[in-house]
């Protein structure tokens, strides 16, 4: 199938007098992450609207970004096992078959406490899931681009280990900006795939789901802001991830989370990996 690119809402140019399922198709792309991020506040009816408006485009649903599965308070975390089932019942009305969720806090207290408390409480969400009847849903935990936060891809991976339809959300530009700098090589970019192909297989490598966009990142904090990319001090640099997608034969999904021009952005992400085809 190949890789599948698109952006994650709407770029500053896009024009509500079109449908968003036209503005996609007039840049060539063939995915769409619908942002729920402050909250899941479209109805279940407005989705099912949206889904089949979308036709052939693939999509996923970020969930809200205050859900904390590292929380040590109790409440918190069984709070958000509420937030991801509610965002699978949206994604579920639009034909969406994945999540994106923050993977969670360090705050205080020591990583290993955080990432024991993260695959608890997702634990607590895959049952929950499958007694709501939305265990073809995947959660795809995400890794994360300040350093404080719970979210490398070790990390991110060993969240994965939960399940087996959990698919790990790697955002290149995050582990860039929390290694500062380091996430920017083909050497760099095989490490990452071979570890996700050494710890989850290679079914899910396959068709593992992925952010990307050039961040700006200060030293020691990690991510500071999104780019574009007319940026040329931050990077990540896409081509070479695009060449060893390519070469390997993977089918994953990018999701462009440049600043205002995430569309045009997939667009150019889309062409350079056409180029290694």
């Amino acid at each position: 199938m190949g890789a599948v690119f698109g952006p994650a809402g709407n770029s500053n140019s896009y024009n509500k007098n079109i449908s968003i399922y036209e503005y996609l198709k007039s840049f060539n792309l063939g995915a769409y992450e619908y942002q729920c991020g402050r909250g899941v506040r479209v109805s279940p009816k407005n989705a099912e609207k949206f889904g089949l408006s979308m036709k052939d485009i693939k999509l996923s649903v970020h969930a809200p970004y205050y859900i904390s599965l590292s929380s040590v308070e109790e409440e918190k975390r069984n709070n958000s096992v509420k937030y991801i089932i509610q965002t699978a019942k949206i994604a579920k009305c639009m034909g969406a078959t994945r999540i994106v969720v923050h993977s969670g806090s360090c705050g205080k207290i020591d990583r290993q406490l955080a990432l024991n408390l993260a695959k608890e409480t997702i634990s607590k969400a895959v049952v929950a899931l499958k007694e709501e009847n939305l265990d073809d849903i995947s959660i795809c935990p995400e890794t994360m681009g300040k350093v404080n936060q719970l979210g490398t891809l070790d990390e991110v991976l060993s969240l994965c280990e939960v399940a087996d339809n959990m698919i790990p959300c790697v955002d290149f530009g995050h582990l860039n900006a929390r290694t500062f700098g380091k996430v920017n090589s083909s050497t760099a970019y095989a490490e990452i795939l071979n570890s996700i192909e050494n710890k989850l297989g290679l079914d899910r490598l396959k068709i593992f789901h992925s952010h990307f966009s050039k961040i700006e990142y200060t030293v020691p904090g990690g991510e500071k802001k999104h780019l574009t990319f007319e940026d040329t001090t931050y990077g990540p640099d896409f081509e070479p991830l695009a060449e060893l997608i390519a070469r390997r034969g993977l089918s994953p999904t990018f999701i462009c989370e440049s600043s205002g021009t995430q569309a045009e952005d997939a667009k150019k992400m889309q062409e350079m990996y056409k180029q290694f085809l």
